[in-house]
């Protein structure tokens, strides 16, 4: 369907940007109207990484007239593979700061407005209310849902994208028009069932596929042409090559757009979400050592079993010495347990400590007692103990 523009046009365009915009000017459906209307947009991307470079470059590109970016991270060498709105030079840099500059070589006409804060329910009113459209290009699951009823008491279209190794989904959620987040995917998946893109991985050139999805639904909300994809669900397979898309109908039981709304203002989004179950953080706690606690027994000939809970791909990137790789799925299973010493305890480890908790949680429960877990995992015994390790 058909949606009328969400933004005014300008006034009139400079002698540049009628140059600049050419290519759009003399579409029929864009013309200098709807250029004008994207000159006087104010479009807020959530996080400058895999989703939000692609897109902030080309709404940058596109001529919108203002770009909040709200990220708090820095660069980290592993994100270059993907963010491409960053560079080498960038690395340990905001990244924030890194994307408004890389948008300024891109279009100087745009306005740049940078929100270097951790978005949460105190702050997420007052940095939404300015603009007119939100792109959200996160990848956990307490920022989407934020997001999402944020735009919903605000009145606010939501541009969703969502990206996995190889697969990707992209949405539009409007309550006064359509569905949200939230009658989609009423309650988020259990702490640790979906593994992150940190876990499980991404090919790079996903985020530019949804990225640029997300991108060209902004600017049909914005200009007010074409069939935005509100009440629909776009799905890529990068490896098939294909895509569908599957009707999403409003819920009227929805506890957020719904006819008798029960959620009227912002919650508790980690809490709500959950980064790791209430059994792991359970079996966590007494039961967490450090990496350099991990090397002290080490250095001593402590009588233990180490074992890494992470993937076999992850195993052959970085691995800590003396290790053996059960992954977190055989202890859920119950299958791990036959494979572990009762002469030894057994010390667990994985990525950043979340999974190993998981399979903490699971030993405990078959009666593996006295075993703990490396909070931080790999992660930490790069840091702390041996640098020279790579990291992913």
């Amino acid at each position: 369907m058909s949606l009328p523009p969400l933004v005014e046009p300008a006034d009139e365009l400079t002698v540049d940007e009628v140059r600049r915009y050419s290519r759009h000017l003399i579409i029929p459906d864009v013309g200098m109207t709807g250029q004008k209307r994207l000159k006087n947009s104010k479009v807020l991307v959530v996080g400058a990484g895999g989703l939000g470079s692609p897109a902030l470059l080309y709404l940058a590109a596109a001529g919108v007239g203002t770009l909040g970016i709200i990220d708090f991270d820095v660069v980290d060498e592993s994100n270059l593979q993907r963010q491409i709105i960053h560079g080498q030079s960038d690395v340990d840099r905001s990244k924030a700061e890194s994307a408004q500059d890389s948008i300024r070589e891109v279009n100087p006409n745009t306005n740049v407005v940078l929100h270097q804060e951790r978005l949460d329910s105190s702050n997420a009113f007052r940095i939404f209310e300015p603009y007119d459209l939100i792109v959200d290009g996160t990848d956990n699951f307490a920022t989407r849902y934020l997001v999402n009823d944020t735009c919903v008491l605000l009145g606010k279209p939501y541009v969703w994208g969502s990206i996995y190794r190889f697969d990707g989904q992209a949405s539009v959620f409007w309550a006064e028009h359509g569905p949200c987040y939230r009658c989609l995917y009423p309650e988020p998946p259990p702490p640790g069932m979906v593994p992150s893109c940190a876990e499980g991985g991404v090919l790079g050139v996903l985020c530019a596929s949804i990225g640029s999805i997300q991108v060209n639904e902004a600017i049909k909300l914005l200009a007010g042409f074409g069939d935005p994809l509100v009440g629909r669900l776009m799905i890529y397979d990068a490896l098939e090559m294909n895509y569908r898309t599957v009707k999403v109908r409003k819920d009227p039981e929805c506890p957020l757009c719904g006819k008798n709304p029960s959620i009227t203002e912002l919650i508790d989004y980690e809490e709500f979400c959950g980064t790791v179950s209430d059994d792991a953080q359970d079996a966590a706690a007494g039961s967490t050592i450090t990496a350099g606690e991990l090397k002290q027994m080490m250095d001593a000939g402590e009588n233990f079993q180490l074992v890494d809970v992470r993937e076999p791909n992850e195993y052959e990137i970085v691995k800590i010495p003396g290790s053996v790789l059960i992954p977190k799925g055989e202890f859920l299973s119950g299958e791990a347990f036959a494979k572990l010493p009762q002469d030894k305890r057994v010390v667990l480890h994985c990525k950043s400590g979340a999974r190993s908790a998981e399979a903490l949680a699971a030993l405990h429960n078959a009666g593996f007692s006295d075993a703990v877990h490396v909070g931080g995992g790999v992660l930490a015994w790069v840091n702390q103990v041996d640098p020279s390790l790579p990291t992913y």
